[in-house]
Order: C-alpha cells, then structure tokens, then sequence
C-alpha cells in the first residue's frame, strides 16, 4: 500500500473548504499546513517558529479539546491572537497523536463540511504514526549497531552504521560524559557525537573512526572516573589526562601497595585528614602555602601533619625522593575506588 502524501490531502482540505488548515504533532509543532488567504498572529507565529507559544497552547487544555471525538467549534480568543476555528484531534490506538486545525473566523465552514475535518484527521493519524514506527524502528536498529561497535571495533558494522545514518565512509566520533545534547544516547549517561568540520573539546578526546566507538566510549569513561578521583585537569577531556594515563592504564593486578606502601598505611587510617593533606600537597609539588589556602589551615598545623605524615610513611611530602612513587598511589587509590 501506497503512503499517503499528507501535504497534499491538507492542500485538497484547504481547496475544498477555502480555509487554512494546519496538522500538529503532539507537541504542537506543525507538521502540514495550507493557506488561504488571511492568518491570524497565532497561525503565523506558529509556522514561522515551528511551535506554539503558551498562551495558545493553553488553549487546548482549556477547552479540553483532546477529548473530543468530533471536530469542535472554538471562539475567537483575542488575548491568545486566536480567530475561531475548528479543532479535531489525531488519534491513534485512542491516543491523541495531533490536533488538526481549520481557521473559520467568519462561520463559513457547515456540518456538511465536517466529514472531510475527521476523514484528513484519520489519514493524518496513519502517516504519523507510520513515520514515528519506521523511526522507532530505525532507532532500535541504530543502538543495536552502536551496542555491537562499543563491545568490539568492526569495520562492516561501521559502515552499516554510516548507510543507516546518511554518514561518511570516513566519519569519526567522540563522546561526552555526561551525556550532551544532539548526540546518540548511550548507557551510562553517555552521549556520541559525529564530527563535523569542527571537532568538539569532548571527554573523550579527539576524534576517532566510528569503528573505534568502543575506544572512544573507554577514554570517557576512564576520564570522568579520574576527575570523580581528584584528576586536576585543563580540561575535562581524556587529551588532557597526562600523567593520569599512568593510572587509568594501570594493570589490575598491580596492587596499591605495591606503588608504594605508605599509601596503605594512610589509606588505613581512620581519619582521613592525614590522607587528604597528602593528596593536596603532592598535587600542589609540596607548595606548602598553596597547600595550607585550600586545606583552610594554618602553615602551623600543616608543619604537623607533615610531620606525622613522614612518620607514619618515611616520605617527607615537601622533598623526599619517595614523594612520587607515594602519590602515583594515592592517586591509584582514590581512582580505583571513584564512584561515577
């Protein structure tokens, strides 16, 4: 069977009525239009910027016009720039789909007239509940494609992506995390994006092929679990990990203890003040004001903990050779244990 072409039963609606007629979806953004002849400010306003402004919108709901069953007669409503008109609801399986909309502001259309409202009402339900189907279908055929590239990199799976997205060949991908708008959804609030001319400063870095997606999907989430971590970065982006790729690369197997073991004996302490003075003064290189500013404490009372924190450790924070090895895994620590 033939789709119907909407745009031109809407046309043959408005030739035969000499009236405007408009079809919106469930949002109230127009989907087919025809006009005859004069509009009112809402019907303009309503094409021009492809939706309803509120004070119209109102309207339906006032009116309770979704339950309708046959078209319906509406004033005009002057505060709202609204001529009256007629409305029938777009109904598909009992749900209301759309609201089909035909400007009267002189009475001209009869009861004679109404059959026509209702058969392009039903012929509009059919079409956009045939398009919204063949999106949801297509939608489902995507993530199923992207589920199939996040779990391993497939060059036939890209390029059966590429066709079903209208894509290059060549296109590549990055992804944010969290997730970001005009993306592909992805699981864990994750979003992909292709590139276009302008790469995106995204938090998996740099673009990579779109066969590559799981890699992409990899860096980003490794990203996001070093800032939860404490990552001080330039920026939120796997490119500006630097040192932390030492740490998000880490083997499991290489243990926290094993990078140094005064890390354990902080670790294992059930305060944690100790802890807390060491990772901030070993990301501030043993900057001891800088250090004592962000903790809020007095230079005497850091001098302690540094102290104690050699005692407990054998590294001096401020010059000890071990300083690196010791804060390699405190920063293993805090991301193996990093919440995201």
């Amino acid at each position: 069977m033939e789709p119907v072409d909407m745009q031109t039963v809407v046309d043959d609606l408005a030739s035969a009525v000499g009236l405007s007629v408009l079809i919106e979806d469930r949002d109230q953004r127009p989907v087919w239009w025809s006009t005859r002849g004069a509009v009112d400010g809402t019907r303009m306003r309503t094409i021009l910027d492809r939706h309803v402004e509120p004070t119209a919108a109102a309207v339906v709901q006032r009116l309770k016009l979704t339950r309708a069953t046959r078209p319906v007669h509406t004033p005009a409503i002057p505060e709202a720039d609204m001529w009256a008109r007629w409305c029938m609801p777009v109904r598909h399986e009992e749900k209301v789909i759309g609201l089909l909309w035909v400007l009267d502001p002189d009475g001209t259309l009869t009861e004679s007239d109404l059959p026509a409202l209702v058969e392009c009402a039903e012929l509009a339900a059919e079409a956009m509940a045939g398009s919204r189907q063949a999106a949801e279908r297509r939608h489902r055929q995507r993530d199923a494609l992207i589920e199939r590239l996040i779990c391993a990199p497939d060059q036939d799976v890209a390029r059966e992506l590429a066709l079903l997205e209208h894509l290059p060949t060549d296109a590549c991908v990055q992804v944010e995390a969290p997730a970001a708008a005009g993306g592909w959804p992805l699981q864990g609030s994750m979003s992909a994006h292709v590139v276009s001319s302008r790469p995106r400063n995204a938090t998996s870095g740099g673009p990579v092929p779109l066969a590559e997606l799981g890699e992409a999907v990899r860096r980003a989430e490794v990203t996001r679990r070093a800032i939860a971590a404490g990552a001080r970065l330039e920026a939120p982006s796997w490119d500006a990990l630097g040192a932390w790729r030492l740490i998000t690369d880490a083997p499991a197997s290489l243990t926290v203890a094993q990078v140094h073991p005064g890390a354990e004996v902080l670790l294992e302490r059930t305060r944690d003040e100790l802890l807390l003075t060491a990772r901030v003064v070993l990301d501030h290189g043993g900057e001891v004001s800088a250090a004592a500013e962000e903790l809020h404490v007095h230079r005497t009372t850091l001098y302690y903990r540094l102290n104690r924190i050699a005692e407990l450790t054998g590294v001096d924070l401020r010059s000890g050779g071990d300083r690196t090895s010791l804060h390699m895994a405190l920063w293993l620590a805090a991301y193996r244990s990093a919440f995201v």
